[in-house]
């Protein structure tokens, strides 16, 4: 008798096993999941020619096309000018709706931003003066430190960690998709700030992904300082920061530039 007992109590613990292991019956329902709902944004529409694409509803437009309220201007474009420098609003002409760099002043946006979603669309002077560097030259500083190089590189060599979609003196483009002088070319560049532990010392470098009229030229690109011209990156603790347009000596136009934050 004491043998049956042992005998089913072991049964009954086998199929307890198997019961437990056994898994739920599954159907499509099984992997669907409905919460949380994405939040709906209104794409930007194209728009007449000569303004390009309008912003997501969620974005926060630095330039519309009219004003420059959104924007100081500076001394210089080392990647600390702006935090020392206010030279007050922006004097960029505007015609046509287009912003064009001048001699003297970059500009700083006057919201600062951490993680974001950058839009911008440029165009390099139709007009033919210089080579390499000085010609159509530009650039985009994220959070003010990090720049991505705006240059006019249609048929203009230059070193290939300086030229345009390089994430400046670190990263070479993944490749040159590059328009004519005077023609408009878009930027669209998702960007994850940098992140500090208590000491000051970077715990997680800045990523950067870059399209250039719709081509991949960086790609999760880790930056590893500022960009600096001379020298190597150098790591400075900080929080958010502004969107800087270079004056480099070149009149380049910018329009419909917008920011989502992320």
């Amino acid at each position: 008798m004491k043998r049956i007992i042992l005998m089913a109590m072991g049964i009954m613990a086998v199929m307890t096993a198997q019961a437990q292991n056994e898994q739920p019956k599954q159907n499509p329902q099984s992997s669907e999941i409905w919460e949380p709902v994405p939040p709906i944004i209104t794409p930007g529409m194209p728009g007449p020619t000569a303004t390009g694409t309008t912003a997501p509803s969620d974005a926060i437009v630095l330039f519309d096309g009219r004003s420059t309220d959104q924007w100081v201007a500076i001394k210089g474009y080392a990647p600390s000018a702006w935090e020392n420098t206010n030279e007050g609003p922006l004097k960029w002409p505007v015609t046509d709706g287009v912003l064009y760099s001048t001699k003297g002043f970059s500009a700083r946006s006057k919201q600062e931003f951490g993680d974001f979603q950058l839009h911008l669309e440029f165009k390099t002077p139709e007009k033919i003066e210089g080579t390499g560097q000085g010609r159509g030259n530009s650039g985009i500083f994220l959070q003010g430190r990090y720049e991505i190089q705006v240059l006019d590189n249609y048929q203009n060599p230059t070193y290939v960690n300086g030229m345009v979609g390089s994430v400046y003196k670190q990263a070479i483009p993944l490749a040159n998709p590059s328009r004519k002088p005077g023609e408009w070319q878009t930027y669209d560049i998702i960007y994850t700030a940098p992140r500090f532990n208590k000491a000051g010392m970077m715990s997680e470098p800045a990523y950067v992904t870059v399209l250039l009229n719709g081509v991949l030229v960086q790609n999760h690109t880790a930056i590893r300082g500022t960009t600096e011209y001379i020298g190597v990156p150098k790591v400075q603790p900080h929080g958010k920061g502004p969107i800087l347009l270079q004056d480099h000596g070149n009149p380049v136009g910018f329009r419909n530039i917008w920011v989502r934050e992320l």
